[in-house]
Parts: C-alpha cells; sequence; structure tokens
C-alpha cells in the first residue's frame, strides 16, 4: 500500500491507539519509520498494518 505520507506528517494506528500520535520520520518502499508518543520509534510495514493521518498535520 503506498501512503500519501512525508515526513512530518502526524498519523496513529488505529490498532494500537495507545501507542499515541506519531511523528512520520521517513518511508523507504513499504517501509515507515514512526516516532509515537508512548512506545518511541517503529518501523512499520505499510503492507500489513494501516496507518490513519491526522487531518491539518504539517
Amino acid at each position: 500500500m503506498i501512503y500519501d505520507f512525508e515526513p512530518g506528517d502526524k498519523v496513529f494506528n488505529p490498532a494500537n491507539k495507545d501507542w499515541g500520535i506519531g511523528q512520520v520520520q521517513s518511508i523507504i518502499k513499504d517501509k515507515v519509520t514512526v516516532n509515537f508518543q508512548n512506545v518511541g520509534k517503529k518501523v512499520i510495514n505499510s503492507e500489513h498494518v494501516e496507518l490513519k493521518k491526522i487531518n491539518g498535520s504539517k
């Protein structure tokens, strides 16, 4: 899945809302690196995990 994300965008993971709001750090192919408020940096495989962009971010 290709996201319409750019570094700096704010996102959240609907399956893990307790992670808090995350900020996209980088996007390389299907890997999105996000720094989340509550769990720190996570590398998300966009083929298996759906992230939602927070409207108005950036």
